[in-house]
């Protein structure tokens, strides 16, 4: 049975203007508009509803959701599967902050005592996961100094920091049907480069590309850049040399911002 924009905005717990804003944009157009000016929502309509606000709570925004929902190759059912993976990574991460607040609480009261490690558990970006293979191929002093820079952070610079290091990746996993050379493949791939450029150590064009082969390369950076979705490795690996070469041959990739 078709509900009115009224009786949506009431189930879902957003404004009438909000609805009327997804219309406006060619987000979520209403199954149809009476001759009486109100504005019918289908079992469908709701359906896409419901995949912009999980996209929302994920951190996309609406012009990237627009894309993900009106490609010919989305499907809801793998979004759905996606989604669930992201949340209940959100959940794992948000549930060990709240342990790691109890456990500061108790500290504070002087019931236990912390070490520095715990103090950040559940808040630490996380980045030093393959930091001995890091050290190997890039020298100690490029790693010690994205290590004294993540604990000079404080935790709300961390928690961004990790949001969107989780944002950028969760984009690409939504683009995994696309080619590596598409405009927004290469767009969010820049965002990568820059974001790596702006919070650890300046990369260079050929240190971008190694970085890539050993997403494909060292199958625990496979594996840990596929949780985010199957085959994201490979993608961010083949859109990473695109971007380099580009880059080399001054190509326009500003042009896809």
């Amino acid at each position: 049975m078709d509900m009115k924009i009224k009786e949506v905005a009431e189930l879902v717990g957003v404004s009438i203007r909000t609805l009327h804003h997804y219309d406006q944009i060619g987000l979520l157009t209403p199954k149809e508009i009476t001759d009486s000016g109100y504005r019918l929502y289908s079992e469908e309509n709701l359906e896409t509803l419901q995949q912009i606000l999980f996209f929302k709570e994920l951190g996309f925004n609406l012009k990237e959701i627009k894309k993900i929902i009106n490609s010919s190759l989305f499907n809801r059912q793998e979004a759905l599967i996606l989604q669930r993976k992201m949340l209940i990574e959100k959940r794992k991460k948000v549930d060990k902050m709240i342990e790691t607040i109890d456990k500061t609480i108790k500290h504070m009261a002087g019931e236990i005592q912390m070490t520095n490690e715990e103090r950040f558990e559940g808040i630490n970006v996380g980045f030093n996961q393959f930091e001995e293979e890091a050290r190997r191929r890039w020298g100690n002093q490029s790693i010690d100094e994205i290590n004294a820079k993540l604990k000079g952070m404080s935790k709300g610079e961390q928690n961004d920091l990790s949001d969107r290091w989780d944002m950028i990746f969760n984009k690409l996993a939504c683009l995994r049907d696309q080619s590596p050379e598409s405009k927004e493949v290469q767009a969010t791939i820049k965002q990568w480069y820059d974001f790596l450029n702006e919070n650890f150590s300046k990369y260079s064009l050929d240190a971008f590309y190694g970085l890539g082969q050993l997403y494909i390369n060292d199958e625990r950076f496979t594996k840990n850049i596929d949780q985010y979705g199957e085959g994201l490795a490979k993608l961010m690996s083949e859109a990473m040399e695109v971007f380099t070469n580009n880059q080399i041959r001054g190509g326009s990739n500003e042009n896809n911002n």
